[in-house]
């Protein structure tokens, strides 16, 4: 027995060293700086997506903040029947970006390739990146606008042609929060890189 009871505490070690990426949220959301200097991989990532695709790492980060709160592994909250009864999730969002199902496999066919992952936060800026240079092309919205940026980002190209955030006051406000963080961080990120 002795040899068994080795061998599994063996493997239960290794399972707690490996198993994935860190998915929880860096300590202070605040401040661009701190994240940066808390995950590096993270600037590493939204500078590569800069390159590539012109968007700059402040609507980056503002977006992904506003999606996610930087969590990997975020997801909708379930919706419940009578209060009390699961349906399933709110939509098919997951990951750094949020991105829905259809949108994701779109970007793999596209761009990011099948083995893209939203809970990998370089696919995730990449994805946000395509997403947003499109946007840019057929919407003309600048690159550097996060908040119109989100806007398109949130309700689809075609709802924000068609201006459908309109109706919706609270998303109109979100999205200048967003503007508003994305500045914030421009002016951090001056300083500390």
């Amino acid at each position: 027995m002795g040899r068994f009871l080795r061998a599994a505490m063996v493997l239960l070690c290794l399972a707690s060293c490996g198993g994935g990426g860190n998915y929880s949220a860096p300590r202070q959301l605040d401040d661009a700086c701190a994240i940066i200097r808390e995950r590096p991989q993270y600037l590493r990532a939204m500078e590569r997506t800069e390159r590539r695709w012109g968007i700059p790492v402040h609507v980056q980060m503002a977006t992904i903040y506003q999606e996610s709160k930087f969590i990997g592994n975020a997801r909708t909250p379930f919706s419940y029947a009578l209060g009390v009864i699961p349906m399933g999730r709110q939509s098919t969002a997951y990951g750094y970006s949020q991105a829905l199902n259809a949108t994701w496999e779109e970007y793999q066919a596209s761009a990011g390739g099948r083995r893209a992952q939203r809970d990998d936060i370089e696919d995730a800026t990449d994805f946000m990146g395509w997403y947003m240079d499109e946007s840019a092309r057929s919407l003309g919205i600048s690159k550097d606008d996060a908040e119109a940026q989100y806007l398109a980002y949130h309700e689809g190209r075609t709802g924000y042609a068609n201006e459908s955030y309109l109706g919706k006051p609270w998303l109109v406000d979100v999205a200048a929060a967003v503007g508003a963080r994305s500045e914030m961080y421009r002016g951090q990120l001056a300083y500390c890189r």
